[in-house]
């Protein structure tokens, strides 16, 4: 009988990418999430056990718990604002109770990569006394500590992405000169499934890329690797906060967030125990650049995670590199209608300007834009129905190359407001008539 695995923080970008490497692999995987119903988009999601649970709500775990050999603790309080470290220390150990409680016999936690011996900021200090935490207890962790993480949807890796496609020179403090030693998500990956297999009592393993480079040059490097020239303008001084305003207004980065980790910047984040390498030589340490080719190459509209499909009316979001803007309506018409009705109008505006890109009969339809434009684009069309109910969603994608990317989305956004609300009323009028 498969190894039941627990997998906590299941909404969040690690999670999601290593419930279905789990299944993979052929481990039962149960999930714990605040809220379950975002999880409905994922393709896994009727492949595993999913409970609805708190880590800041004791009496909530023990049902997930039940019969796990191993749990893997993804979670965070970054969002909450001021305060979130305490409550990460009181998460942590509310889930240690619970699971030693219900025999679990391992965890596995991901942490930040930072000296504690040397003055850090409050969010590695967290990371670190969450690791803590958890190892007070008689189940075995093993906990890794990561620099920051190379891969489509980490919050690091497109903090970077979208600020380097937008400015062309950077304004950036001092202390982005310190050292930190990129790891890509797949590694991160690597590790975290090994560790099922081969622990042996508390462990504190560092791990990161084979190159240590400074923030900047993490920058200048991505810019590189798109075909940008990227200049740096050095300020003394920028105040975490204004910062952290700035990266949640053009990154996908919420501002409280933001302000955590660029005040985790401030402090170099490499590694000074070589022991996770030893302990896992099978795992193939890819170097940045290579990385960064496997993030980028993910940069279409099937490859991303479908995080906003559970949201009702009009999303507008940046996400994974793209701008999007999606649009749901119920509609009165079977689906075979609505998508004849998609296929006609598709044909008489799109047959220049767009090309299809997938398709699935009376399901989806995505076209690929062949306009000249500073970026690329997509227009994609869903039918669904459930519970007697049909709804027809569009959404457009947009994934800026450069400054001029940006520019193009923002000034066009009066007239793409008014034409695709358009698009998705006459697809659905039309249904219904025909």
């Amino acid at each position: 009988m498969p190894k039941l695995i627990l997998v906590t923080g299941a909404t969040g970008y690690i999670a999601s990418g290593l419930i279905p490497q789990l299944l993979d692999r052929g481990y039962a995987v149960r999930a714990l999430a605040r809220n379950p119903q975002r999880l409905q988009s994922r393709s896994w999601f009727n492949k595993i056990d999913i409970f609805h649970g708190d880590v800041m709500e004791p009496a909530s775990l023990a049902p997930s718990l039940t019969g796990v050999h191993t749990a893997y603790y993804l979670v965070h309080n970054m969002s909450l604002g001021s305060g979130y470290t305490k409550l990460e220390m009181q998460a942590a150990q509310n889930f240690l109770l619970a699971a030693e409680e219900a025999g679990v016999q391992h965890i596995i936690y991901l942490g930040g990569l930072a000296d504690h011996n040397k003055p850090i900021s409050k969010h590695l200090l967290s990371r670190i006394e969450t690791g803590a935490a958890l190892s007070q207890g008689k189940i075995p962790i093993t906990e890794f500590r990561a620099s920051v993480i190379i891969g489509s949807g980490s919050i690091s890796f497109e903090m970077i992405r979208f600020i380097t496609e937008l400015f062309p020179i950077i304004p950036i403090p001092v202390w982005m000169k310190n050292k930190s030693q990129p790891i890509a998500i797949q590694n991160i990956m690597d590790y975290l499934l090994a560790a099922i297999e081969k622990w042996d009592g508390n462990q504190v393993l560092e791990i990161g890329g084979p190159e240590i480079i400074t923030y900047q040059n993490v920058m200048l490097r991505y810019a590189h690797t798109r075909g940008h020239a990227r200049g740096f303008f050095l300020l003394p001084y920028i105040p975490v906060g204004f910062m952290a305003f700035g990266i949640g207004l053009v990154t996908p980065v919420p501002r409280l967030i933001a302000r955590a980790l660029v005040g985790g910047l401030a402090h170099d984040s490499i590694i000074t125990h070589k022991n996770a390498h030893e302990i896992y030589p099978e795992v193939n340490l890819l170097d940045f650049e290579s990385a960064t080719k496997e993030a980028l190459s993910r940069l279409h509209p099937l490859k991303i995670e479908r995080v906003w499909e559970n949201g009702k009316g009009h999303v507008s979001l940046r996400h994974e590199g793209f701008f999007i803007d999606h649009r749901k309506i119920k509609v009165g018409a079977v689906p075979e209608k609505i998508f004849n009705t998609i296929t006609k109008f598709s044909e008489s505006f799109g047959s220049r300007q767009f090309v299809v890109d997938a398709a699935d009969p009376d399901h989806f339809l995505l076209l690929r834009s062949q306009a000249k434009i500073p970026g690329a684009g997509w227009l994609e069309w869903r039918v669904s129905h459930a519970s007697s109910v049909t709804y027809l969603t569009q959404t457009v994608f947009f994934a800026p190359r450069g400054t001029a990317g940006f520019l193009f989305w923002y000034l066009s956004t009066p007239f793409r407001a008014v034409l695709f609300h358009k698009f998705i009323k006459n697809i659905a009028g039309n249904s219904v008539v025909e």
